[in-house]
């Protein structure tokens, strides 16, 4: 097992290019995207009930050293300002095969 951060980004579904070019732009080599996430924030009920992507979220995942969580929080958090959603860094154990 390999220890690292794991970052969790829920933002508005038509910002999730914008996430992954900041994660990139931090060569970060690995994401997952899970789309059409529900909840409720200071901006209120998402669902993911809609036809197109706008009043939806997403979550994006990734898994990297912890000298990197820093620049990369700093990359995303104008997305997150801008268009609402969250970030959350936790301790997190990879699994290496």
């Amino acid at each position: 097992m390999k220890l690292v951060k794991k970052i969790e980004i829920v933002t508005d579904s038509l910002e999730v290019q914008n996430v992954v070019s900041a994660l990139e732009k931090h060569n970060v080599s690995g994401y997952t995207i899970i789309k059409d996430v529900s909840g409720k924030g200071e901006r209120g009920l998402r669902d993911s009930e809609g036809l197109t992507d706008v009043l939806k979220n997403s979550m994006i995942i990734v898994a990297v050293e912890e000298e990197e969580v820093q620049a990369i929080v700093n990359s995303i958090q104008p997305v997150l300002k801008r268009f609402g959603g969250i970030c959350l860094v936790s301790d997190a154990e990879w699994l290496v095969h």
